[in-house]
């Protein structure tokens, strides 16, 4: 394969009209996180930045690493110490750009996690709800699934994990929202909208008791392994737009 590269500021400027960053107010810097070398023909991408990921990203040679989940969190400590310092060491010892997109890539309509959930699952948006239009609503492509239970079974069998539910499994399909990842305070909003069921990545004590009381179903599958998706798209994209190289690591977390 005969790559080219990309100039890792036009990278960035890209990336920040293409994802809409200055949009949103996140919990974190969207955009370059650390900077590496100057040009880019390989791209690693994954969810999270975890020194796993920084490893296999100098195995393969990479010149830049794409994921949802970087650093810099609102509120963290901002000591490089302990696991910060042996990240931050990697990548600057390989002179390897950190690359980091979080509510920007939930939200975007084609390459975010939500829509790209949605073609993973067989699920057909028809709106959208919440803060930064980040919920989607619609409703399931796949004939032949008509309850709670049977969505259940198909969830585990495309995301690779059997979710958690909450409800009654004989419960009749109506509309389908979703959100990846922690998105668990949208269920409320979700069910404004219109749901009968709502599926995200995680689960916390107080949703369960308003599930129940909404009469909604709630599927928890996994904060992990619902935003796998998105980060894929958005580095498939680069590679065919930029002719560059992509190869996305998917390391396990049951999360």
């Amino acid at each position: 394969m005969n790559l080219t590269s990309v100039n890792r500021d036009e990278l960035v400027q890209f990336l920040e009209a293409e994802l809409q960053v200055s949009r949103y107010r996140d919990y974190c810097p969207n955009g370059l996180q650390v900077e590496g070398r100057a040009q880019i023909k390989r791209i690693v991408s994954g969810v999270t930045a975890s020194l796993a990921l920084l490893q296999q990203a100098v195995a393969l040679d990479a010149d830049a690493v794409l994921v949802h989940h970087g650093y810099f969190w609102r509120g963290e400590d901002a000591r490089v110490i302990g696991t910060k310092q042996r990240r931050l060491k990697l990548l600057l010892q390989h002179d390897i750009s950190l690359f980091a997109y979080h509510l920007p890539l939930d939200s975007h309509a084609e390459l975010g996690n939500n829509a790209s959930l949605a073609k993973h699952l067989g699920l057909l948006p028809e709106a959208r709800f919440g803060d930064d239009d980040l919920g989607w609503l619609g409703c399931l492509e796949q004939s032949g699934i008509a309850t709670v239970g049977q969505l259940a079974a198909l969830l585990e069998q495309r995301l690779g994990r059997q979710p958690l539910l909450i409800g009654d499994p004989a419960q009749k399909l109506g509309k389908i929202a979703w959100c990846s990842g922690a998105a668990q305070n949208l269920l409320q909003q979700a069910v404004d909208a219109g749901a009968t069921v709502y599926l995200s990545g995680e689960i916390s004590e107080p949703t369960v008791h308003l599930a129940r009381e909404a009469g909604v179903a709630y599927l928890a599958c996994g904060h992990h392994a619902t935003e796998r998706y998105g980060i894929q798209a958005l580095g498939d994209y680069l590679a065919e737009r930029f002719g560059i190289a992509h190869h996305f690591v998917d390391i396990d977390n049951p999360v």
